[in-house]
């Protein structure tokens, strides 16, 4: 019985445990990094149907990715040692199989209309303004720019967000996993095991001679993205801020007044009201709905669902917030406590007024100083939009970086050897470091110089790349003791594990533990009752013994690490079931978590199959060279693999994160 527990166990539970955090990866994970442009292979990493993601696309995700590694594991990941890792091939797995499900779902029907994107995006705080409450289509813009994101991009997005949450409903709605299931998984989680072991030391071993450097340089070779510095590039920047400009002109009296007039609306305070609004389908659900709603204490949800629809609630909200124009200007107009039927864009709607707050005016005096300063950061980003012209003219005139930047009166500065991800060669971020310059400068080859750019915040640059420094291994001289440690932690390893298999085969030959630890001289340390849910908490067992543990059977005899360097002969002695009490109370607890689990992977399960059902082609080359790597040896690649020249492959009916 308790095979068939652990069998049944293990599936679900390595599954989310273990798998799901590389294949939620590769089926929701990945955002903000399509362009949303028509599909044409052409220069394309991926094309799934109608969708296409082009190369910057791709390095955007990539970059994302590999920067959620970086904090993970505490240091700075190459494109090679990333691309040596699979992570490159991950990400152009995950947003194939993502862009598959979103292409399929279209296909099914599901595609959110304008007017409920529109409602969603009326949600998001950060694009209204902060004085009037209305939406401001400026500040959602210039949101989205400081994420690099464009308009198109954010709303297709936000589309397939919102279909495939649609799509979820219809799929997991009243989704229960049989009690069975979580009752197995309780008797799994609470069974206890007793445990006897003894540690096999270092000081047990000889310690071998010192390494030689071919020793050294063979191990080196084994690790080579370990040891390879990343490429390195040295660079010389221009920036054009207007913090390196002042303007300190009084300002004029008749450009601050037409500021004021121009802004007086989007500065005063609206009258804002709490409004109810009920669908209905026709003129005379219309009148019923009427009817009901305007009746003393009458609970508008209640109203409408004997409609059989939903009310709508725009609590304190201005016109401008209603997402139908034609229902926001009736409600405007309507008393408070008034119940009125209004044709608007969307459909037939009756709306009460629940509240009105009136609106606020602002004089000039008020608003005097935030004005001023507007005009003044107008007149600084004009003084900069100048100095970036005088450099431009001077740079297509022929001049180079360093000579255009000296016609204009700004200086350069000189930045690195740094590596693509900003740092320098001890490893250490550089501070101050612009995204979007390094992203321009990666682009360059040496001796390259780019065009002004921006830098988002009023900011311009222009980047010179003076020096490029080849990825390359480094020198035996600079990492011998670290090596040396290495190989001798090693060797020393080797000779241990030899000697615990010897223990091992006595104690199968029938020997006790007592009497082989005692030879070994070392004694028995025994643990009991260890169960999975704090077993993390024994500092002195290591993970790997617990590994080794939680799979044995009773009797079994085996060697695994020791929390430091050393390892240890273990026995598993018993197994013990939870009480009935135990196993009661872990059951309720496990059900929901096991529901959501079943719920997740029917969701991948979804996503999965889109990549049989829409034909998906992915360029390997191509992701590579996006993230600047050297592209596949076609040739050879092609001539092992039966692929057409160029890297380009239709993904197959299943990806690999599916076996």
């Amino acid at each position: 019985m308790l095979a068939a527990i652990r069998k049944f166990a293990k599936s679900w539970v390595a599954s989310i445990l273990f798998g799901l955090l590389i294949v939620a990866f590769a089926v929701f994970g990945i955002g903000n990094y399509r362009s949303y442009m028509h599909p044409a292979m052409g220069n394309a990493v991926i094309t799934a149907g109608s969708r296409t993601v082009t190369p910057i696309d791709f390095k955007r995700a990539f970059d994302n990715y590999k920067s959620r590694v970086e904090q993970q594991v505490g240091q700075q990941i190459t494109p090679e040692l990333a691309a040596e890792n699979g992570l490159d091939r991950r990400v152009l797995e995950g947003i194939a199989t993502t862009e598959a499900f979103s292409e399929m779902l279209a296909n099914m029907g599901v595609r959110p209309s304008d007017e409920l994107v529109g409602a969603e995006l009326r949600k998001i705080p950060a694009f209204f303004d902060q004085v009037t409450g209305r939406f401001d289509k400026a500040s959602y813009a210039k949101r989205l720019a400081d994420n690099n994101l464009t308009v198109a991009t954010f709303e297709g997005q936000l589309r397939d967000q919102i279909a495939e949450q649609q799509a979820a409903s219809g799929l997991i709605a009243g989704f229960r996993i049989p009690r069975a299931y979580s009752a197995l998984a309780a008797i799994f989680t609470v069974e206890s095991r007793d445990l006897d072991y003894f540690a096999v030391e270092t000081s047990s071993v000889a310690k071998p001679p010192p390494p030689t450097d071919a020793q050294l340089t063979e191990l080196m070779n084994e690790n080579k993205a370990a040891f390879t510095k990343p490429e390195f590039r040295t660079l010389t920047v221009v920036r054009f801020s207007p913090s390196q400009v002042t303007v300190n002109a009084p300002i004029d009296p008749a450009e601050l007044q037409k500021r004021f007039n121009f802004r007086k609306d989007t500065l005063s305070t609206p009258e804002t009201r709490t409004i109810v609004q009920i669908p209905a389908k026709d003129a005379a659900t219309a009148a019923t709905i009427a009817k009901n709603l305007s009746k003393e204490g009458a609970d508008p949800a209640l109203v409408a669902k004997a409609a059989g629809v939903e009310a709508i609630t725009y609590a304190n909200k201005p016109q401008t917030a209603i997402a139908d124009p034609k229902v926001g200007a009736a409600a405007f107009q309507v008393p408070a406590g008034q119940v009125a039927s209004v044709k608007g864009e969307l459909g037939l709607a009756v709306i009460k007024v629940i509240s009105v707050t009136p609106g606020r005016a602002v004089t000039l005096d008020e608003v005097k100083p935030a004005l001023e300063a507007e005009i003044r950061k107008d007149q600084a980003a004009e003084k900069v939009y100048q100095l970036t012209q005088a450099y431009d003219d001077a740079h297509q005139g022929g001049a180079n970086l360093a000579a255009a930047a000296a016609k204009a009166g700004v200086p350069t500065q000189t930045i690195g050897p740094v590596s693509q991800n900003g740092r320098d060669e001890q490893g250490q971020p550089i501070q101050g470091l612009n995204p979007k310059v390094m992203e321009t400068a990666w682009g360059l080859t040496a001796g390259g110089e780019s065009e002004v750019e921006e830098a988002g915040n009023g900011e311009f640059f222009a980047v010179r790349v003076e020096k490029i420094t080849p990825p390359a291994m480094q020198p035996l001289a600079e990492v011998r003791d670290k090596l040396a440690e290495v190989w001798t932690n090693r060797e020393l390893l080797k000779a241990l594990q030899a000697k615990a298999d010897g223990y091992v085969a006595q104690l199968n030959k029938g020997q006790s533990l007592e009497v082989v630890a005692k030879a070994a001289g070392s004694s028995v340390t025994k643990v009991a009752g260890i169960d999975r849910r704090s077993a993390g908490q024994n500092k002195e067992l290591s993970q790997d013994l617990l590994a080794h543990l939680f799979s044995a059977k009773p009797g079994d005899v085996f060697t695994a690490q020791n929390t430091h360097l050393g390892l240890v002969v273990g026995k598993l002695e018993a197994v013990h079931v939870g009480d009935p009490t135990t196993l009661a109370q872990t059951e309720e607890q496990i059900r929901p978590q096991m529901n959501a689990g079943y719920l997740r992977e029917i969701g991948e399960t979804a996503h999965f199959a889109a990549r049989q059902k829409i034909k998906v082609n992915i360029s390997a080359d191509r992701a590579r060279e996006a993230i600047g790597l050297e592209p596949l040896d076609a040739k050879a690649g092609d001539a092992k693999a039966g692929k057409p020249a160029g890297g380009q492959t239709q993904a197959p009916g299943k990806p690999p994160l599916a076996k």
